[in-house]
């Protein structure tokens, strides 16, 4: 059974993302963020939710590490980054857990 395509939400100051992030598609969820994220209030408080992510690849983590970095160029509050488990150890393995908030 094929895992469900990803799927990007806003939610208040959320912004979530469920499914399988894959490759084809990764450009245009990141850009999607990016936008999101610029239209946020500078200052303002922001959480990634990515704890529904499903067979997580190096796809997921490129538009995680997009939206960090459009975080800090729009001077926005990262209040926390929640990971499914698979994800979490791909950011340990990876060594890209120290970029996230404590107790992430």
């Amino acid at each position: 059974m094929k895992s469900e395509t990803a799927r990007l939400e806003a939610d208040g100051n959320t912004l979530k993302v469920s499914g399988r992030v894959a490759f084809e598609a990764a450009a245009e969820m990141a850009e999607a963020g990016r936008d999101w994220l610029a239209s946020r209030q500078q200052g303002g408080a922001v959480r990634l939710d990515l704890s529904q992510v499903e067979e997580v690849s190096s796809a997921a983590l490129s538009v995680m590490l997009e939206w960090l970095r459009s975080i800090g160029s729009a001077s926005l509050n990262l209040e926390a980054v929640v990971l499914s488990p698979a994800l979490a150890r791909l950011t340990r393995v990876a060594g890209i857990d120290t970029l996230l908030p404590s107790g992430n």
